[in-house]
């Protein structure tokens, strides 16, 4: 569907369609967001042995409605959809304490999501069978973080494994959830565009200039792996960068931000005071959800550095990103081209993007 050359110097960016065309985000959604990772939430909401945790991909793009949880330290994930008719069977966070019962007719399941037995069964020919069971969904995790996916085309340590490298001396798991630090925004725009301006820090010293005083625009790099990238902010101070253990490949450097994209819709951000948690989530062709969500490592220093005020650096991102959106529906634009220094990131997007455009 579209051809996003794999030379930089030659390749002209995704079509102003893609942003603005309905046909053609509907056809992302299954082509794009079936076959990659979502994040959906982290250990403390199935801490407990039986704790169940039922949600839906997506809204209404993509409402598969499933459920994760704990069976005796191992995190699953199963379709939240009774085998009998289709009712909902878990319509709240609880504690399985023996097995799922539908409410609809009794069909009982146990927590691995197997059919144990329903009410007025007596005549049925050929039952039970597989089908009575709850279908298993791929359910994996990276550190506290549980990740679901329909139908993967990687698996997620392709997704996490240059973040484990680069940030795994962290103790992530220790980072401290901060509802009070936490956002959530509606963008009026579409959400590749709001991705395409986060892989880039070209734009920084025209949209951000107080994040610019920060950064030492000059050594910002980025690096690319199969299904992320991951963009270098280097501190013009010290003392607003990293303290890295000896062992760290980043040892003696000023970095003052990690900026990991995994895609398709996934941000970690890393600052000397924690992480925000970035997810980009599609609601139409021209309407985004963005959710910040901020875990806390060191609280002194929330204040300092690149990190010291991301909802004012949001709100920048998000002015700039919707006046494009008004852009790229224009008849007269039609494709644009990269930068190869500074926008490396938005180009090794596109590509992939490209390539699941174009499985059926």
């Amino acid at each position: 569907m579209f051809d996003v050359l794999e030379n930089i110097k030659d390749a002209h960016t995704l079509p102003g369609s893609f942003y603005s065309d309905n046909s053609i985000f509907k056809v992302s959604i299954d082509r794009i967001f079936v076959r990659s990772w979502h994040l959906i939430t982290d250990t403390t909401k199935v801490s407990n042995n039986g704790s169940a945790y039922p949600f839906f991909l997506m809204d209404d793009l993509l409402p598969e409605p499933l459920f994760l949880i704990n069976n005796n330290g191992v995190i699953e994930c199963y379709s939240n959809v009774c085998t009998h008719r289709g009712n909902l069977l878990i319509d709240k966070p609880r504690i399985i304490k023996n097995n799922i019962v539908c409410g609809y007719h009794g069909r009982i399941f146990n927590s691995l999501g197997k059919f144990i037995s329903m009410p007025e069964t007596a005549g049925m020919n050929n039952f039970p069978s597989q089908n009575d069971n709850l279908k298993s969904v791929a359910c994996s995790r990276w550190r506290q973080f549980i990740f679901s996916s329909l139908s993967p085309e990687f698996n997620l340590e392709e997704l996490t494994f240059e973040m484990q490298q680069r940030v795994g001396w962290m103790p992530v798991e220790k980072f401290v959830y901060r509802e009070d630090l936490s956002s959530e925004y509606l963008v009026e725009a579409n959400w590749a565009l709001y991705c395409d301006n986060y892989l880039e820090g070209f734009h920084i010293p025209f949209i951000h200039q107080d994040l610019n005083t920060v950064l030492d625009y000059k050594n910002y790099t980025v690096e690319t792996f199969p299904y992320s990238s991951l963009q270098i902010g280097y501190g013009n101070k010290p003392e607003d960068c990293f303290v890295f253990p000896k062992e760290s490949v980043d040892y003696g450097k000023n970095i003052a931000a990690f900026y990991f994209w995994l895609f398709p819709n996934i941000m970690f951000n890393f600052y000397p005071w924690g992480l925000s948690l970035n997810i980009i989530t599609p609601l139409s062709v021209d309407k985004t959800r963005v959710e910040f969500k901020a875990y806390v490592w060191k609280e002194e220093l929330l204040d300092i550095g690149a990190g010291a005020d991301v909802n004012k650096v949001e709100l920048e991102d998000q002015e700039i990103v919707q006046k494009v959106q008004k852009g790229v529906k224009s008849r007269l634009y039609k494709k644009g081209r990269f930068s190869p220094r500074m926008e490396n990131g938005v180009h090794h997007f596109h590509r992939i993007i490209s390539k699941f455009m174009q499985i059926n």
